[in-house]
């Protein structure tokens, strides 16, 4: 045991007398190598006045044989010369900071491992006077302090007569002395604390504070290792000393205290991460603090609240911060904010959070209140600061959103339940909860329209946010209070109604103030207003008079922008035929209208049809994206109305109310290929949209995909019985709108959607031909058979079967013509599909199930609709051979028809 002690001291002793060895010998070398860089510096000086000076002195001559000398280019102006040398001048971008610190250990690790092995020393005298019994605990502790207290001494002796900068030949000997010696007198008082009990909690705390500050003050004037030491033990010193108090508001404004000092270092230093450590670990205290003591709320929220406000003050050294330069959004175009605006979001970000775990307390709304207030203020602060720091612009939002969380998160807590219990009281006073919350949205809502009448080239980014804030607070309340529930729907609507007013009226004074050639600011407040106008009335209108309300408030859109040339109305138009798809649709949806009274139906669906039909006629034309989605829309909705009308008439027609029926199956695929349709029209407008839209499409399609398939396979009167039997007048039946409803939607879609692929258009058309096709078969077994002959195992008559062969020959007819008309050669090919098909149906099912003079009159009639037909598409080809020579293309005799 002594040969190791013997040994420890060796080292110990050995350490520092290598360090001073290694240091001499670095500083000899710093100073050769500084002589060299002179040196060096002085000769490219020498050659670059060498240069310049014989340029001057050389004559200039005008002889025949000497090559003409280049034109000197001319001297760029001052402004440009001084940009140049700012240009030159700049440093370029250092390694990171982690690159740095390792860059520096590596070079100077003697100065480090020299730093620990002093401070060990004096933990060390601790624990040798401990296991050997040579003093009192008393004397024990006041060597490992005096011993610090002399190392720090030391430190500062040196620093003051040598120096303490990288040049000086004790460059980084004061640090570690002084760093050596703050670890020794930490150890001191916490082992008079912990391993002897000699001072109390109050005592040792003071006692760690003082140190602290020591290291924070040499810090100041030595280093950042040193204020980093200091910063750490401060910040522990509570947690390390133990003990317990009634009391801990006046931990809260330790902590503060102590990171604005870590703060105040760095505002003068320049030692970014000191700041980063400060703010770190404040926060860190603070919520430790809170976590043991949840009742200190209102020191914990003020903390929270001053900590965000001194990172962007302190660093600004004022009382108004000056942050310039690029916002943190503008990280997304590659810009690069400053440290102080870095720092300055993430306390504010960590301090909103925190208010906002603090504000569903269980303090009967107390810890509510006073978070909602503590983010109003910082809210207000950075909106009224940013008008000097524009860099911290969009960190307003931070605490806006931590507000928005706050209301979300007490829907069912002690406030909201209040509000609704008073609320439900006849004698008690009308509950002001919402309509406090509604007063703090508007005045954050008034301060963001005063930041943007301030001009500046942010000012539409702050009409923007004071077009939202407001209205959002409000349906977050909505969503999550239901405050109509409580107070009822005409005093909350009426919250809304003054939400519109104040909106309007802030459309007018900016209309006034930016005049006609620029009214952006002010459609955004029209459409805010409208947005307000349109929730209110969501919470006092029926179903049907809502729906109503919302297709006028889009078509008065679409007036206001013909009227004012306000470009975001159509924002508005676009959003609104969304919300009104959305209704019609989904909620309250196709069950509210199949079983609502025809007055409200027509009220609804009567006024969305109008309302879209006239927005889309007023609306400018340069409007692509909200012409594109009322065009759209007016095709979906009008088949939805069509849709629910037949369902409804049919209903009260045959009686059957079920959903299992052919007809039934055939009006719910029609209203979703109709809305899938819509959504692949609007594919054409806005890119960032156009994959939600796509996915929308698809979504509609699958869910058409179902009870098209059940109506074509399970509930089809030509296979099964399971659903009733056809209703109606031969071709004016269930059968038309099961089978050719659904398939002239989706021709149409074929036709009109031309922007699509190919082969998707292909896919609609085939699948609309497919459907008529089949509508065609069964309406003719319907004439030929009646409703209860419809199965097919029940055989088929001569009539029947040979009516079928007539219908293949009108269709094929009926397209040769079409091609005709239009010169399409696909249509002829389709035509000539279409007579092989009744020339195949005549020589292979009609003369085996035809008999007597019917089969000749069926081989007679399609031998001279053959022959028509080929003289037909004979004709059709030389019109076609024709029209590519060109003897008719500008207006000539038309070919005359070939003889038969």
């Amino acid at each position: 045991m002594e040969a190791l002690l013997v040994i420890a001291g060796l080292v110990v002793i050995a350490v520092p007398v290598t360090t001073l060895v290694l240091v001499v010998l670095v500083v000899s070398l710093r100073r050769q190598v500084a002589a060299h860089s002179r040196e060096i510096s002085a000769l490219h000086a020498a050659l670059n006045s060498g240069a310049s000076s014989d340029a001057q002195a050389a004559p200039a001559q005008s002889a025949p044989a000497q090559p003409p000398t280049p034109k000197p280019q001319r001297a760029a102006p001052p402004a440009a010369r001084v940009v140049q040398a700012r240009k030159a001048d700049t440093p370029p971008r250092g390694p990171a900071l982690l690159e740095r610190t390792a860059t520096w250990v590596a070079g100077n690790w003697f100065y480090v491992v020299s730093a620990i092995s002093l401070g060990l020393a004096g933990l060390f005298l601790v624990q040798y006077g401990v296991e050997n019994g040579l003093f009192p605990p008393a004397f024990r502790v006041l060597g490992a302090i005096g011993f610090g207290a002399a190392l720090v001494v030391a430190g500062e002796v040196i620093r003051r007569r040598s120096g303490d900068d990288a040049g000086a030949s004790t460059a980084y000997l004061p640090s570690v002395f002084c760093s050596a010696g703050i670890v020794s007198m930490f150890g001191g008082v916490l082992a008079a604390r912990l391993l002897y009990d000699l001072i109390g909690a109050e005592l040792a705390l003071a006692g760690l504070v003082a140190v602290a500050l020591l290291a924070l003050v040499i810090g100041w004037l030595l280093g950042p290792l040193l204020a980093a030491v200091g910063l750490m033990g401060a910040f522990a010193a509570p947690f390390v000393v133990g003990g317990s108090s009634e009391d801990t508001s006046f931990f809260f404004a330790y902590f503060t205290l102590i990171a604005s000092l870590g703060l105040g270092i760095d505002t003068l230093r320049r030692w970014a991460w000191v700041s980063v450590l400060s703010v770190v670990m404040g926060f860190a205290a603070i919520g430790l603090l809170w976590e043991a003591d949840p009742g200190a709320s209102l020191a914990f929220g003020l903390s929270s609240a001053a900590l965000a406000v001194l990172a962007a003050l302190i660093p600004a050294r004022g009382l108004v911060p000056d942050h310039a330069g690029p916002m943190l959004a503008h990280v997304a175009r590659a810009a690069r904010p400053i440290f102080p605006v870095w720092l300055a979001g993430g306390a504010l970000a960590v301090g909103s959070g925190f208010l906002v775990i603090l504000s569903p307390g269980p303090g009967g709304g107390a810890e509510f209140w006073l978070a909602v207030g503590l983010l109003f203020a910082l809210a207000g602060l950075w909106i009224v600061w940013s008008r000097r720091a524009p860099a911290l612009q969009d960190q307003a939002a931070l605490p806006v959103l931590g507000l928005l969380a706050a209301v979300a998160l007490q829907a069912d807590r002690s406030v909201a339940r209040g509000f609704r219990t008073a609320a439900e009281m006849p004698e008690g006073d009308f509950p002001f909860a919402v309509s406090a919350l509604v007063g703090i949205g508007l005045a954050l809502s008034l301060l963001a329209a005063w930041r943007s009448l301030r001009g500046g080239p942010d000012r539409m980014l702050w009409a923007v946010g004071a077009a939202l804030v407001a209205p959002a607070l409000a349906v977050v309340t909505e969503v999550t209070w239901q405050p109509a529930l409580a107070i009822g729907a005409y005093p909350w609507a009426l919250h809304a109604a003054a939400l519109a007013v104040f909106m309007t009226a802030l459309a007018v004074r900016f209309a006034g103030l930016d005049g006609s050639h620029d009214r952006l600011r002010a459609a955004v407040f029209v459409l805010s207003a409208l947005a307000c106008m349109a929730f209110a009335l969501l919470l006092i209108l029926s179903l049907a008079a809502l729906t109503a309300a919302l297709a006028v408030t889009v078509l008065a859109a679409a007036l206001l922008d013909r009227r004012f040339d306000l470009r975001p109305m159509g924002l508005y138009v676009a959003a609104g035929v969304a919300t009104i798809g959305y209704r019609l649709l989904a909620d309250p949806g196709l069950d509210w209208a199949l079983a609502a009274p025809w007055a409200e139906l027509t009220l609804s669906h009567g006024a969305v049809f109008g309302a879209f039909a006239l927005s889309l006629a007023v609306l400018p034309a340069r409007r692509d994206e909200a012409r594109l989605m009322l065009d759209s829309a007016l095709w979906s909705v009008g088949a939805l109305s069509i849709s629910v009308i037949a369902w409804r008439l049919l209903e009260t027609a045959t009686g059957f109310s079920g959903e299992f029926a052919h007809w039934t199956l055939g009006l719910l695929a029609t209203i979703w290929i109709a809305a899938a349709l819509a959504q692949l029209q609007r594919l054409s407008g806005r890119r960032a949209l156009r994959w939600v839209r796509a996915a929308l499409a698809g979504v509609f399609g699958l869910v058409a995909i179902g009870p098209l398939a059940a109506a074509i396979l399970l509930a089809n009167p030509l296979l099964t019985s399971w659903g009733p039997d056809v209703v109606g007048l031969p071709l004016l039946n269930t059968l038309a709108v099961a089978y050719l409803l659904p398939a002239l939607v989706l021709g149409t879609g074929a036709l009109r959607l031309r922007a699509l692929p190919v082969t998707l258009r292909a896919a609609l058309g085939g699948a609309a031909l497919g459907l008529g096709a089949l509508w065609a078969f069964a309406a003719i077994r319907h004439v030929w058979q009646g409703a209860e002959a419809m199965r097919l195992h029940q055989g088929m008559g001569q009539g029947e079967l040979y009516t079928y062969t007539v219908a293949l020959l009108l269709i094929g007819a009926g397209l040769f013509y079409q091609s005709l008309a239009r010169g399409s050669s696909l249509l002829r090919r389709a035509g000539l599909v279409v007579l092989g098909l009744a020339v195949a149906k005549v020589f292979f099912v009609d003369i085996s199930g035809l008999g007597g003079l019917v089969r000749v009159v069926a081989l007679l009639v399609l031998g001279l609709a053959l022959a028509g037909l080929a003289w037909l598409d004979r004709w059709a080809q030389s019109r076609g051979g024709g029209a590519r020579e060109g003897p008719n293309q500008s207006g000539g005799s038309t070919p005359t028809p070939p003889e038969v």
